[in-house]
């Protein structure tokens, strides 16, 4: 039953759990209060005696700022993404992955479930690139270590390319290639090598570019970037 609200773009799934617990979603005809109760495409499922129509499809990209964490809702009251999205006249949609909190740039909302996991599937490789401002010295034998594969806490972090892009007296800012990306990836590579993250800004994702869109600023996928994209991932 959330399955179903979910995917049709109605609420978040947690969103859709609560309101089937509170007894206003009925399948066909029947209040149910078990979320995990499977349905079918023949089932007809109303909210508040409003039969439940599945939204358009909608695809967004955003330039996250730093400090809004990537989720609907926050239990410590932070403020989120979906500020970013206030006043847009969409269905609802959720990110695609996630940006820690003090991470920026190219952050994808959609409420194509099937689209996103694809894009979020290891299996599919898509590469993610990020601009990143650190502190301490970076070598060939750093990005060796980078692109070789660093073991943190059971799982192997690597690269798939790391260029230095400019280098200061202090800091520089380094190119960072994923095709993974597990969870504070970058950041945990970047510890194990001595180096202090000051600033990792998300630039491009797969066949798409952050661009010139303004920090919370926000604008929907062409038609050509979605057809580059489905070609990617099948």
């Amino acid at each position: 039953m959330a399955r179903a609200v979910n995917k049709a773009g109605f609420a978040s799934r947690s969103q859709a759990e609560r309101l089937v617990r509170q007894g206003v979603v009925r399948l066909n005809g029947k209040i149910v209060l078990d979320p995990e109760k499977p349905t079918t495409v023949r089932d007809r499922i109303e909210i508040d005696g409003t039969p439940l129509v599945a939204s358009r499809k909608v695809y967004l990209m955003c330039n996250k700022p730093r400090g809004l964490v990537t989720t609907a809702e926050d239990e410590r009251g932070r403020a989120t993404v979906f500020r970013c999205l206030e006043g847009l006249d969409i269905p609802h949609v959720g990110p695609v992955g996630r940006l820690d909190m003090a991470s920026e740039g190219l952050l994808l909302f959609t409420n194509d479930t099937s689209w996103a996991n694809a894009l979020l599937d290891p299996a599919n490789r898509i590469p993610k690139t990020y601009h990143v401002q650190v502190e301490g010295a970076v070598d060939e034998a750093t990005i060796e270590r980078m692109t070789a594969g660093i073991s943190d806490k059971g799982e192997l972090l690597r690269a798939d390319s790391v260029t230095v892009l400019r280098a200061g007296t202090r800091h520089l800012w380094l190119e960072v290639v994923l095709r993974e990306g597990k969870n504070r990836e970058i950041r945990r590579m970047a510890a194990a090598c001595g180096l202090d993250v000051l600033r990792l800004v998300r630039v491009r994702l797969a066949c798409l570019e952050l661009g010139d869109l303004p920090k919370g600023g926000v604008r929907e996928l062409s038609a050509q970037e979605l057809s580059k994209l489905r070609g990617m991932i099948g």
